[in-house]
């Protein structure tokens, strides 16, 4: 039974990520999820006033929201270039190795490359099968790369249409047993 989600994504970067966060869980909350967003258990208590160790703080408060969490909503749409939050991929697979269901969403459809090809052209070579530096784009038709898109449930839209997507799928196992 899932009723918490674990809401990855660069979400916690914005300049109003506590805002963010809290409107992310009243849409969770809506939907009839409890949200459990990272902010939530990265308290003051982290700054050590040493940076190593204010990190491994964080990274074990998120890792124990994940731990409590029964699945995973997560943002992954392009953030600082052609590719997802590199700590939101991390988290994602955390959760697909615990077995836990992900959810993760991106704004456009289309394959990889043709999202690379109409948000970020300045990558591309004039061969469309490669990137600037001469190297392969993945083509599979896939969103994102094959390790996020194959074990995710993959949503195009926003965080609301992957919230729906979520409990149309939760109800229609719960409607078939």
């Amino acid at each position: 039974m899932i009723t918490s989600l674990y809401l990855a994504g660069p979400d916690i970067f914005r300049p109003d990520a506590v805002a963010h966060g809290e409107r992310l869980k009243a849409l969770c909350a809506r939907h009839g999820f409890e949200g459990l967003f990272p902010l939530d258990a990265q308290v003051a208590g982290h700054a050590t006033g040493d940076a190593r160790d204010t990190a491994r703080g964080i990274y074990r408060a998120d890792i124990g929201l994940l731990d409590a969490a029964d699945a995973v909503l997560a943002n992954l749409d392009f953030f600082r270039g052609a590719e997802p939050d590199s700590g939101t991929c991390f988290e994602v697979g955390y959760a697909v190795a615990r077995g836990k269901p992900v959810y993760a969403y991106v704004p456009d459809s289309g394959s990889l490359a043709e999202r690379i090809r109409h948000r970020c052209p300045q990558y591309l070579a004039a061969d469309a099968g490669m990137d600037v530096h001469g190297w392969q784009l993945e083509e599979f038709g896939l969103p994102l790369n094959l390790m996020l898109a194959v074990p995710c449930v993959m949503v195009v839209g926003g965080v609301e249409a992957a919230l729906q997507r979520l409990r149309s799928d939760i109800d229609a196992r719960r409607d078939v047993a």
